[in-house]
């Protein structure tokens, strides 16, 4: 068994492993724990009833934290013309077509979302290999392939989180910063529960959101009970 430190036993003192907290005791307790140095992320993860492995049960979508991430991101866009102006002044990082493309494929990839216009997609789809196992490649179920880039670099500059099941059913993001009011958080992870909600696909049998637990960057995970953070 790997040991375990002084600062983590301290940090899972007055935390049942076994109960099931509410999602405001649970932000709580995350908040209270937290004991970084630097103002730690605070992350969400939630076991769903799906398997992945069929096409029928994939789960994958964006969410728009009402409060932003805490996150600065940094986006890029493949647009020409006035697509790329529109890009260059809703604040996009780095904007381009072809010289893009030679810059990613280069290795060069200093930028955290990726979005680009219907029309260059026949262009970014050759970084396909490049973009795809980093989850940077634009897809328009997320809303990352798109005439209106203005609010698209909008909604990842002001918080939008995507996310995707992974291969175990499991999805997580990070939802804000321990700095954050305890009021903004809840609203942050209800919010994105209520977008992995919707997202519920046609195949999912049973209890779609069976586990959901709530952590900070460096602190011990808190249980909390599915039915709180859903808002309907």
């Amino acid at each position: 068994m790997a040991h375990e430190g002084k600062r983590i036993r301290a940090a899972r003192e007055g935390i049942d492993a076994l109960k099931l907290y509410t999602i405001d005791e649970a932000i709580a307790l995350v908040k209270q724990k937290a004991s970084a140095k630097f103002d730690e992320t605070v992350e969400v993860s939630m076991n769903l009833g799906v398997d992945p492995r069929h096409a029928d049960q994939m789960v994958r979508g964006v969410c728009n934290l009402p409060n932003g991430s805490g996150r600065t991101v940094r986006v890029a866009v493949f647009a020409r013309g006035a697509k790329a102006d529109e890009a260059r002044a809703a604040g996009a990082d780095i904007v381009g077509a072809e010289d893009l493309l030679e810059i990613v494929q280069s290795g060069k990839i200093e930028f955290d979302r990726c979005i680009a216009t219907p029309d260059l997609m026949p262009l970014v789809g050759r970084l396909g290999k490049v973009l795809g196992p980093r989850g940077l490649m634009p897809n328009p179920k997320v809303g990352t392939v798109t005439m209106d880039v203005k609010s698209a670099v909008a909604g990842a500059k002001g918080g939008s989180v995507e996310f995707r099941v992974e291969k175990a059913g499991i999805v997580h993001a990070g939802i804000g910063k321990v700095s954050f009011d305890e009021a903004k958080l809840v609203e942050n992870i209800k919010a994105f529960a209520d977008a992995v909600a919707k997202a519920k696909p046609a195949g999912a049998k049973g209890t779609y959101i069976q586990r959901v637990a709530v952590t900070s960057s460096m602190g011990p995970g808190v249980r909390v009970e599915p039915s709180t953070v859903l808002t309907a």
